[in-house]
């Protein structure tokens, strides 16, 4: 079932096209959090986002282009401010198409499934794990964070993607080094820690200070 992300303020009309939309069996959800709609995004992974302009905080331009940094999922602007400046902007940020407001439901439903037929016929959605604002994006190996992209080894990723996989859970060194030997690395005690040690300093740099908790004896953790 494909998923729909509506970032849309006003609750009358989110909820009215989220119910429209699952009338066609697409599972649909509504932003709550206005101020992280990416922590959203990276927990529900939708397959496409509906977004206003006009929104609280922060306006849609702003989370296009926050979604461009770690995501091709296709984007629908729907707005009233339907003038051509703003169409333009919109399709200059990455959007995908532009619905003006007020718009009739099955016209948006039926472009709506157009663009997923489109993009999923030939491609898979890309699962991204977040934490703390932290993107990882597992189609190409990248981190970002506040808008910035910060670079990872091939070790480094692998054990940062294995703790975002198992957040809120103790994963142990024998089983960070098994992952790391996927990978075709020579990898014993000393060789991991120091790994770790260089992934948390770039953490830290990047301004997310003990987003690695160690487990003494056991392994490490995110939560």
């Amino acid at each position: 079932m494909y998923r729909i992300l509506i970032v849309e303020d006003d609750p009358g009309i989110a909820k009215a096209v989220a119910a429209a939309l699952q009338k066609w069996e697409l599972d649909a959800r509504c932003v709550t959090d206005f101020r992280n709609v990416m922590a959203e995004f990276a927990q529900y992974d939708p397959h496409l986002v509906l977004l206003d302009i006009s929104l609280p905080f922060f306006n849609g331009y702003h989370w296009c282009s926050e979604i461009r940094r770690v995501s091709k999922v296709p984007v629908i602007f729907i707005s009233s401010a339907s003038d051509n400046m703003n169409i333009v902007m919109a399709m200059n940020m990455g959007a995908d198409d532009f619905i003006a407001k007020p718009f009739d439901q099955s016209v948006l439903t039926a472009k709506i499934q157009a663009l997923l037929r489109r993009t999923y016929d030939f491609a898979a959605a890309v699962p991204i794990l977040e934490h703390r604002g932290a993107l990882l994006n597992t189609g190409d190996n990248t981190l970002t964070y506040e808008g910035r992209q910060i670079e990872l080894s091939k070790n480094e990723y692998r054990i940062l993607y294995t703790l975002l996989e198992n957040k809120g859970k103790v994963v142990s060194r024998e089983k960070l080094m098994e992952r790391l030997w996927e990978t075709d690395s020579f990898v014993d005690e000393n060789t991991l820690t120091v790994n770790v040690n260089r992934l948390r300093k770039k953490l830290d740099a990047a301004g997310l200070p003990g987003f690695i908790t160690t487990r003494f004896g056991v392994g490490y953790l995110v939560e």
